[in-house]
């Protein structure tokens, strides 16, 4: 398949068999990065990595040249909980992004969790200092070649505002390593649009959390309608998105010269695929 050499285009797949068999997986596929899960997402058993595990992974790696990649925190992370689940979250956090720094991983994206209250975005001190608190332990005790990547939110959680992600960027005092993954089905729940908007959108993401932040993009169609607060994946031109957004993902900076990657649930049902890859890539004609 040819392939637009400005375009970093990836896919999440699965790391079953190893780290390595999921690089091989991507590039049957097309793809040119790679996002998976260091273990189970819905576990809080963590990697359990030797050195040679690791120097096998960045072999492939490079072998394929698939890069980056990143990997994506586990489901059940709530770093905003007060209770035994935060206390697993930040431990589960930990061990990711020293696993992340071990394999020449540039980070994980996270959900960061949720408030369990009846406020979305509570002026409670409490609940925000738990989360910053939560937040600067895992930066402190982490390797810092893994960066910490915030994803927006599509439903009522934490990261559904940008005043919200830039509030809790600046608690942490500007920490460097904690930058952005937007996902278009996520952005799409919220009601922000990036068909008419990209423009004004960006200039906005600017002004509140930093273009130098955002890292990754989630390239996913919609199940449901514009501003529905629901996040479930479609195929590309199978959804309720606009395609002019998808169009402007691969034309326009910022986002043409970051790696997108792709979390659809594939025309096969198996997950990313080479269909929705070429997809993509035709809305650069």
């Amino acid at each position: 398949m040819p392939t637009d050499k400005k375009l970093n285009i990836g896919a999440h797949q699965s790391a079953a068999g190893g780290y390595g068999k999921a690089v091989e997986r991507a590039a049957d596929i097309g793809a040119t990065s790679l996002q998976i899960f260091s273990s189970s997402p819905r576990s809080w058993a963590g990697a359990n990595l030797s050195k040679e595990d690791v120097n096998a992974f960045k072999e492939v790696k490079e072998e394929y040249g698939i890069d980056p990649v990143v990997f994506h925190a586990p489901y059940l992370i709530n770093l905003a909980d007060r209770g035994a689940t935060g206390e697993k979250s930040i431990q589960a956090m930990t061990e990711e992004l020293n696993v992340a720094a071990r394999c020449g991983i540039i980070g994980s994206v996270v959900h960061v969790g949720s408030w369990k209250t009846d406020d979305e975005s509570p002026e409670d001190d409490e609940h925000f200092e738990h989360l910053i608190k939560s937040l600067k332990t895992v930066l402190k005790d982490t390797d810092p070649a893994a960066d910490f990547l915030i994803e927006n939110m599509g439903t009522r959680k934490i990261g559904k505002s940008f005043e919200e992600v830039g509030r809790i960027i600046d608690a942490c005092d500007g920490d460097e390593r904690l930058k952005v993954c937007l996902d278009t089905c996520h952005l799409h729940a919220a009601g922000f649009d990036l068909a008419e908007g990209y423009e004004d959108f960006f200039q906005q993401f600017d002004e509140l959390v930093g273009l130098q932040r955002l890292s990754v993009i989630h390239v996913n169609d919609s199940r449901d309608d514009f501003g529905s607060l629901r996040d479930r994946h479609a195929n590309l031109g199978e959804g309720e998105i606009d395609e002019r957004v998808f169009k402007n993902l691969v034309t326009k900076s910022p986002t043409k010269d970051l790696p997108l990657i792709l979390e659809t649930p594939g025309f096969d049902g198996k997950g990313p695929d080479e269909e929705n890859i070429k997809i993509l890539r035709s809305h650069v004609n």
